[in-house]
């Protein structure tokens, strides 16, 4: 499972020309769920993201965890951060979960962050949405549950 996580001073979701989702001061998390991924890796991912310290403290250095500042999480799927890209022009997504597998590790993985408290929004799984944000920093990170010990 991958998550590029930004942190933002506000960001939103829209569908069909109606925003479906917004949050002021969070995270933004991309997901792309894997084929081999399992429920571990959605929980690793959000145990991890729910306690990395990326917001500043008072004195500026990254020190304080999503519930430190009051944030808020936009959760949003993206099935394109498991392509390989490697070999010709074109990407493929045989890396991709498929899609009822990725939608169910997607579902766990947000209710692993509500279970804790945090205000979370999603998108729509599978849709094509427009996502707009103002990435604080800019601080941006990708975390891999593969290469958890």
């Amino acid at each position: 499972m991958i998550a590029v996580i930004q942190r933002v001073t506000q960001a939103a979701i829209t569908i069909d020309g109606k925003e479906i989702a917004r949050i002021e001061n969070g995270l933004v998390v991309l997901l792309g769920v894997m084929v081999n991924d399992k429920q571990d890796d959605a929980n690793f991912l959000a145990t991890k993201i729910l306690n990395f310290r990326i917001f500043n403290d008072a004195d500026d250095k990254m020190n304080l965890a999503i519930n430190d500042v009051g944030g808020e999480i936009l959760v949003i799927s993206q099935f394109t951060l498991c392509a390989d890209w490697l070999k010709g022009r074109r990407p493929s997504f045989v890396k991709a979960a498929p899609p009822e597998d990725g939608e169910k590790l997607y579902r766990q993985f947000v209710a692993n962050l509500k279970n804790e408290g945090i205000g979370v929004k999603t998108g729509r799984f599978g849709a094509m949405m427009d996502v707009t944000l103002i990435n604080n920093g800019p601080v941006t990170f990708v975390l891999d549950s593969a290469l958890k010990c």
